[in-house]
């Protein structure tokens, strides 16, 4: 069962990364190894070609992954991302991005997970992303 709720997790993380924009993203739901975020649309979030670029799909992935791994542990903030491995799948419109990460593996000291990504109102996928956090050991965890 999930620690900590969407709203817990929202205020978690713009505590610890108060420099980014207040409307980048929403936590929409959170269940056992799953956390659904939304990236509002930005005109900053768009690449030449008006399509949503690759950085800011990219930190939609890790945000996602971020937020469950922290959903199922509590505040952990010092979890940090060993690796993100991305594909692109095909070009999202200008529009909000939905983020989907389910935890395949939550271990004492890694978390896996898968991101996907698709347009709101669109099921086919725009980004896959698989991803890697390294959990600090327990006794350098909050109590």
């Amino acid at each position: 069962m999930p620690k900590l709720s969407a709203v817990e997790l929202e205020e978690l993380i713009t505590q610890g990364f108060p420099d980014l924009r207040d409307d980048a993203w929403r936590i929409e739901d959170v269940r056992d190894h799953y956390v659904r975020v939304r990236m509002p649309f930005h005109r900053s979030n768009l690449r030449p070609g008006g399509t949503i670029s690759g950085p800011a799909l990219m930190e939609l992935a890790d945000v996602a992954m971020y937020a469950a791994v922290l959903a199922m542990l509590g505040p952990v903030v010092m979890a940090v991302t060993t690796s993100l491995n991305i594909n692109f799948m095909r070009k999202p419109e200008p529009g909000d991005i939905i983020g989907e990460c389910r935890l395949l593996k939550l271990g004492n000291r890694l978390a896996v997970g898968e991101v996907t990504m698709h347009a709101d109102g669109d099921d086919a996928l725009v980004a896959h992303a698989a991803v890697t956090y390294s959990i600090p050991p327990k006794e350098q965890r909050p109590a």
